[in-house]
């Protein structure tokens, strides 16, 4: 740009940069960070704040972020995450410890309380003695929903005769197509039901016996506690802050990310034992109730 030359649609009247300052900024995820934080250097008086809701692993693919956000970290007011995994990724990455912070997730505990059982399967189609599992993940190769299919096609003949699987989450990954092959393969397709994205969740869980999140990474994941708040026992992969939410022999099985074997014989545990699922389910309610429900 030639100096003096404005380009064209230049504001007549502008605003100088940086005409209104924020006392505070809060970044949270790591593009606002890196872009948000860096921009706030030219405003030294803001207070920063960053919130993490995920693992590092980003950091892998892209290098000079990781350098980026361990040279920001030390800039920040207050750094919060949202589980001691976070947070154990942060404090490897630099971040004062005395600037650290963990604030769970929560949610309303009330969504979860009054949902019709026998209505949600009657919508389904699905009988009232049936064995029902959900999934509530998109479709994203991370999400594990591979896995699952292996699982639940390697335990198949030690499941109930009249079992469903409620898959429910949008295909965001483009993956569905090649899920459906495989279900297809393993001769399980016609006990799945794939329901894309819907608003109706705390409807679907109340149809189902038990939930399923197989994830390969997680920060802290929201699914887990709906699903306990449902008064269902989880089966769930031991990744991120999964293993912060539920517990291993309480509220359900916890297993190894991607290990479809592991992950079958859990499945097929909770699928045999009815009041083992009625306890880790009731276990689960109160721990929601009294660790992260939202007051």
């Amino acid at each position: 740009q030639k100096a003096g030359v404005k380009p064209a649609g230049w504001p007549r009247n502008k605003p100088a940069p940086f005409e209104a300052r924020p006392d505070i900024l809060h970044c949270v995820h790591w593009p606002a960070y890196t872009v948000g934080g860096l921009v706030s250097l030219l405003a030294p008086r803001t207070v920063r704040v960053m919130s993490r809701r995920s693992l590092n692993l980003y950091q892998r693919r892209f290098p000079w972020l990781a350098r980026l956000e361990h040279r920001l970290h030390r800039r920040m007011k207050a750094i919060i995450g949202n589980a001691e995994a976070v947070l154990t990724d942060l404090r490897a990455e630099g971040a004062p410890a005395e600037r650290l912070h963990l604030i769970r997730n929560g949610i309303d505990v009330t969504r979860f309380a009054n949902a019709d059982r026998v209505a949600a399967r009657t919508g389904l189609g699905i009988d009232g003695d049936a064995l029902v599992m959900v999934i509530v993940a998109n479709l994203i190769p991370y999400k594990g929903h591979a896995d699952l299919l292996a699982a639940l096609a390697y335990v198949k003949d030690r499941l109930p005769r009249d079992w469903h699987l409620l898959c429910v989450g949008h295909d965001t990954g483009k993956i569905g197509a090649a899920l459906r092959q495989n279900a297809v393969r393993d001769g399980i397709a016609g006990h799945l039901h794939w329901l894309g994205s819907r608003d109706d969740v705390p409807q679907l869980l109340a149809a189902a016996d038990m939930a399923v999140h197989c994830s390969h990474e997680e920060g802290f994941p929201n699914v887990i506690l709906e699903a306990m708040a449902a008064g269902l026992p989880v089966v769930a992969t031991r990744v991120g802050g999964s293993a912060e939410a539920g517990r291993d022999g309480e509220t359900g099985i916890l297993v190894p990310p991607r290990e479809p074997v592991l992950l079958g014989e859990a499945i097929a545990v909770l699928a045999a034992d009815a009041e083992r699922r009625e306890a880790y389910g009731r276990s689960g309610r109160r721990r929601v109730e009294r660790e992260f429900a939202l007051d």
